[in-house]
């Protein structure tokens, strides 16, 4: 039995007797779980796969307290990169509206695998997008890598939406009289990471502001936004903030309680019980 959008914007599936909504998580693989999904039917996909660099889940990397980050990090072999990738995507492409689009984030070690099952798929290239943040991990022997690689793609690049003053202006200035709407839509973007002191956290997770700006730039309220790869739940968490209708999977039970506790407590960071009082997710401004 196929998903099927209904009028009260649920989407119903028999598996194993579980049912499967809009706006609702599931603790799955997300390859089972999108072949429930109907064709043409999401609006906007933005994702952060594992990267296949032997990631090291509890590492003390950026300063962070290890006893703080959850464990089970779901790497994928470098050897198999390429085919994880081709099959996520290719039911991506399926279930995607022809005026949808897909952000997917990487890191440089294996773009080749990324960019690849993009084009063998039968995605459109819209932009490659370099996400420059704060400061990396300090390194002896060769140069710090303190950027990401984001590939804004879609299916149909004349139907795709795309909102190009949705932040700012045509003539809005910034306090040197520069085009904050050309800045803004340069393909370079500098954004900081989130340090989440005395918080819970998953090891890797997407800063709020990066989510919100795909989200203005490429869809509209009540649109349908999937990640396949939930991790922390930063995608979700926008989405709900921004009143788009959502779905997301994620593989590893600990992960998904974390994003959940998230989305039902209405907290954005839930804090070690031991440090002090959770943020609501209206309450971000001090993250």
């Amino acid at each position: 039995m196929r998903l099927t959008l209904q009028k009260k914007c649920k989407i119903f599936v028999k598996v194993s007797k579980v049912k499967i909504e809009l706006d609702n998580i599931y603790n799955m693989d997300c390859l089972e779980g999108m072949k429930y999904i109907d064709d043409n039917s999401i609006d906007l996909v933005i994702t952060d796969p594992p990267f296949a660099i032997d990631f090291k889940a509890k590492k003390g990397n950026y300063h962070r307290t290890k006893s703080r980050v959850l464990e089970g990090y779901n790497e994928i072999p470098k050897e198999s990169y390429y085919e994880f990738s081709i099959n996520w995507m290719k039911e991506i492409y399926r279930i995607l509206k022809e005026s949808g689009s897909m952000y997917v984030f990487s890191g440089w070690n294996n773009l080749k695998d990324i960019l690849n099952a993009i084009d063998d798929t039968g995605f459109v290239t819209v932009n490659h997008i370099i996400w420059k943040y704060q400061f990396g991990v300090v390194t002896t022997r060769k140069y710090v890598t303190s950027h990401y690689h984001c590939l804004y793609v879609c299916k149909n690049d004349k139907k795709r939406k795309f909102f190009p003053y949705a932040r700012f202006g045509k003539n809005e200035k910034d306090q040197d009289n520069h085009s904050l709407h050309y800045k803004d839509k340069e393909d370079v973007w500098i954004i900081d990471r989130e340090y989440w002191n005395g918080d819970i956290k998953t090891p890797t997770k997407l800063p709020l502001e990066l989510v919100k700006k795909i989200l203005q730039y490429s869809s509209e309220r009540g649109d349908i936004v999937l990640d396949p790869f939930l991790g922390s739940g930063q995608v979700i968490i926008a989405s709900k903030m921004m009143e788009r209708k959502y779905i997301g999977f994620e593989i590893v039970e600990d992960y998904y309680r974390f994003c959940k506790e998230r989305l039902e407590s209405g907290n954005y960071r839930i804090k070690d019980k031991k440090i002090g009082d959770a943020l609501t997710l209206f309450d971000t401004e001090r993250n």
